[in-house]
């Protein structure tokens, strides 16, 4: 009975966050690797596209709470998500042809688009602040469990509950459905192979007879749709925080570069490995310990080897690690 208490106990604090957390890294990765595969340079301002869209959605959903509109027992977050991509869709076309179009024109080399893309980073930043302010916003509704540790205690009969969140179920579901788009994309349709061979060979795509212009478009079109989505999804499941978006630029980076920076795969399974190292490091393992361990062997400590405030810092050490030992990456991307 000990052993199921320390599995599900293992399951509720570690297993379950791990993977929501990580559906949500793999998508905020897939669009920083989409952008260095096809434009060729890092963008820094991600997390905070990630935010504007995120912010499109919130004030869309308030829009619709205050009409009396609800998707009864899911967020009505979900009914808002097109309003928000397609806010964000606006933002980054416009963002492209008054910024990143001039030095792209000019052949400027990658380290000058860094430099602007943190300057576009901190306007957008200082914009969505400025809309929506800098604190707190919740914006979830509908059931906040699918199971409650309640309700499992009661069928199963265990001294530990199993929790299952909404915002968790929808975080999963979403993330396999929006990647098996996105594949599906890349690897059956005109464009998506366009863009495969734009990233491929720039010069031959071009002799190809395939459209730069397009190609550029259709990049900056799913970047935000998969910002958004991963932003709404973050935000339904912790809360939507202007300045948190920019911290997870850390997180993301470190899975698309763990993955291998361009692979979109690797992006996908990077955003798992950051997710489950911030995890299991900051998790205070005395509860499964003292479920899993005989009487004599209980630790007294919390067993955690760092501070949750530190969660952060568990991406960056990973980042350095790799980019020291393998800077491919664990599926071979492009070299940073």
């Amino acid at each position: 009975m000990d052993a199921l208490n320390a599995i599900v106990a293992l399951a509720n604090f570690v297993l379950v966050p791990a993977i929501a957390y990580g559906s949500q890294l793999a998508l905020g990765a897939l669009g920083v690797t989409l952008i260095y595969g096809i434009l060729r340079f890092s963008n820094f301002a991600h997390g905070d596209t990630m935010a504007f869209g995120t912010m499109v959605t919130v004030l869309a959903t308030w829009g619709l709470q205050a009409m009396g509109v609800s998707l009864g027992p899911l967020p009505t977050a979900l009914l808002a998500l097109p309003v928000g991509i397609l806010g964000c869709m606006a933002l980054v076309l416009v963002t492209d042809r008054a910024v990143y179009r001039f030095y792209r024109a000019q052949k400027a080399k990658p380290v000058i688009l860094v430099i602007v893309s943190i300057g576009v980073m901190f306007i957008m930043n200082g914009l969505v602040r400025f809309i929506i302010g800098p604190g707190d916003q919740r914006f979830a509704d509908g059931e906040r469990f699918i199971v409650s540790a309640r309700t499992f205690k009661d069928m199963t009969g265990l001294e530990e509950g199993l929790a299952i969140k909404t915002t968790q179920g929808i975080t999963v579901i979403t993330a396999v459905i929006v990647v098996a788009l996105l594949f599906w994309f890349l690897n059956r349709t005109r464009s998506g192979k366009s863009m495969r061979a734009y990233s491929d060979n720039e010069d031959l795509a071009l002799l190809s007879g395939i459209n730069p212009d397009r190609v550029v478009m259709i990049t900056w079109l799913i970047v935000a749709a998969l910002a958004t989505v991963a932003g709404v999804l973050y935000g339904l499941d912790k809360s939507f925080k202007p300045f948190t978006y920019f911290q997870l630029l850390l997180p993301i980076f470190a899975s698309a570069i763990v993955g291998g920076l361009g692979n979109p795969i690797g992006a996908i399974a990077g955003g798992f490995v950051i997710a489950f190292s911030e995890v299991t490091i900051t998790y205070a393992w005395k509860k499964v310990l003292g479920y899993a361990l005989p009487e004599s062997l209980e630790p007294e400590g919390l067993v955690q080897l760092l501070s949750t405030d530190y969660k952060f810092a568990v991406s960056f050490v990973i980042l350095l690690i790799v980019l020291l030992f393998r800077p491919t990456g664990l599926f071979r991307g492009k070299a940073v």
